[in-house]
């Protein structure tokens, strides 16, 4: 479990730039996008003081500052690099690749049940192997409070195949800065080769309301960059 003892030490260990190293963070351009998601969110939680926050992505110094400065504990994990695990592979009752996903939430996403006020799930549905998407969401429906919000990112058909991978960082209420992921390493070793984390699937509306069938509500904001802002209450 990532603790906020843990994700203190890690900011004080290093700068940003080597933590976008150690998940594979490029230094191209850096973007920063309005978010009406973040917006609404922000509204919601914004009195309050000493909500717990799960933020889905590698360790963002520039977010752990932002949930401490406004009163909040803040956990983390990179659930997309801990599913390149290559010996996570296995096979179906069909022959079909998938990975383990009991071995996966056995060594990820390990905390108790109604723990979480918010899950910043981002972009990770739309990268993350399909055999591990409905069950990383069905532990994160355990793991949040009832009234709790998960807010995630979906592509829509015209971002294209080859639509990047982000690392989103909080700015403010509605802004978002986002760090592309250029390459990560496929697996330890010398001789290793590097690959992308790359578009999996589109969901479609009808897509995303049954993956999150579980919960309460669910509210959609399309951008103008292609994707749809999904903000979910449990």
């Amino acid at each position: 479990m990532a603790s906020v003892a843990h994700n203190v030490i890690k900011f004080l260990r290093g700068s940003s730039s080597s933590a976008g190293q150690a998940s594979g963070v490029g230094t191209a351009k850096r973007l920063t996008r309005r978010s009406s998601g973040m917006a609404e969110l922000s509204r919601t939680f914004g009195a309050q003081e000493g909500i717990c926050v799960l933020d889905l992505g590698s360790t963002s110094p520039g977010n752990i500052r932002y949930f401490t400065e406004h009163g909040h504990k803040s956990y983390s994990e990179d659930l997309l690099l801990a599913s390149l695990d290559p010996t996570l592979v296995t096979k179906d009752d069909e022959g079909n690749r998938v990975l383990d996903e009991k071995r996966f939430l056995a060594e990820n996403l390990v905390y108790p049940n109604a723990h979480f006020d918010v899950v910043f799930c981002w972009n990770l549905p739309d990268y993350m192997d399909e055999s591990l998407v409905k069950p990383v969401v069905a532990r994160l429906w355990s793991a949040l409070k009832p009234g709790g919000i998960l807010l995630a990112f979906f592509h829509t058909r015209d971002a294209g195949a080859d639509a990047p991978c982000y690392r989103y960082h909080i700015l403010g209420n509605d802004l978002l800065e986002m760090h592309p992921i250029l390459t990560i390493p496929e697996a330890r070793g010398p001789g290793r080769t590097r690959t992308s984390f790359r578009l999996q699937r589109v969901f479609n509306n009808r897509h995303i309301e049954n993956l999150f069938r579980d919960f309460a509500s669910i509210k959609f904001f399309l951008a103008r960059d292609n994707v749809r802002e999904v903000l979910v209450v449990k």
